[in-house]
């Protein structure tokens, strides 16, 4: 049976265990209070810069090399956007579990699935099974412009070249500091219907399909806005994996904590009906000694 020193042991680590959880989530909640107003306030241009690519395709403007689709699909790529650290809940395995799903269902429409890296918890998980094409360490913790612009010259590259005849973004879309939606979409070639749902969505208002002269050209403005487009993507992807990661990891804390009081509780009471048990143990063995000398 478990003595009152080892009680007292165990409610000592516990109370230590959990005056560090709780420093991690005052943490978490200031991190997160900086990356949820990043995410929220780069929200309104993701849909602004989705419906002017939605009203660019709806004229017609379809001829740019990533927005075409290759004839024959073989190789598919996968961008898997994950946290460096852990400690932060379901936030990264239900995410690594979806693209593991994903990879299985997709055996025979590509020949090869390569994946590239933007977090260390993925790369970790696949490093030894996956076909690694890039791991992009450090950027996710604090997401910057010039990083997602780097993604995507690597991505354009890949797929102009034909290393890759489809490209997937695998990420968490932030919903809310304890809700994460594990999502798996292409990214290219860039889909027109995408681009028409969002169009859909604007409202009554949107225009419709006509024969429209361009100033500039054509090719000019698909130059300008696709790469503008995928730059703002990848940098939206990114604040969101990273406002996802720290509400994750504050909610983790919290339960973490209040499971460490639960079993303070717990181990407070044992602890107390051992010693109730050796002072009555005691008291019996002065009684029967006392007895024993009448």
């Amino acid at each position: 049976m478990i003595g009152i020193k080892e009680f007292n042991k165990k409610i000592t680590s516990l109370k230590n265990t959990r005056k560090m959880t709780k420093t991690m989530k005052m943490v978490s909640a200031s991190k997160f209070k900086r990356a949820h107003k990043a995410q929220n306030n780069a929200k309104e241009y993701a849909l602004k810069i989705t419906g002017l690519m939605g009203r660019l395709t709806s004229y017609g403007m379809v001829s740019h090399p990533l927005l075409t689709v290759k004839k024959a699909v073989t190789k598919g790529l996968v961008v898997l956007f994950t946290s460096d650290k852990g400690l932060c809940g379901g936030f990264n395995n239900n995410l690594i579990r979806k693209t593991r799903h994903w990879i299985s269902e997709n055996p025979y429409k590509y020949t090869t699935i390569g994946m590239s890296f933007c977090g260390r918890r993925g790369y970790m998980s696949f490093r030894r099974t996956a076909k690694i094409n890039k791991y992009y360490e450090n950027i996710t913790m604090k997401p910057v412009f010039s990083d997602a612009q780097k993604v995507v010259q690597d991505l354009t590259e890949d797929f102009v070249k034909g290393n890759y005849d489809e490209i997937y973004l695998a990420y968490n879309r932030f919903d809310g500091p304890m809700s994460q939606t594990p999502v798996i979409e292409k990214i290219l070639p860039l889909d027109v219907s995408v681009f028409a749902n969002a169009l859909t969505a604007s409202g009554p208002g949107s225009p419709k399909p006509h024969n429209y002269s361009y100033e500039p050209e054509e090719k000019e403005i698909l130059n300008f806005m696709v790469p503008k487009f995928l730059n703002f993507k990848i940098f939206f992807t990114l604040l969101e994996n990273a406002a996802g990661e720290h509400g994750a990891r504050m909610s983790a804390m919290d339960k973490a904590s209040t499971n460490t009081g639960d079993l303070i509780d717990r181990y407070t009471l044992l602890r107390n009906r051992a010693r109730q048990a050796a002072i009555t143990t005691e008291l019996i063995e002065i009684i029967s000694g006392a007895e024993a000398l009448k």
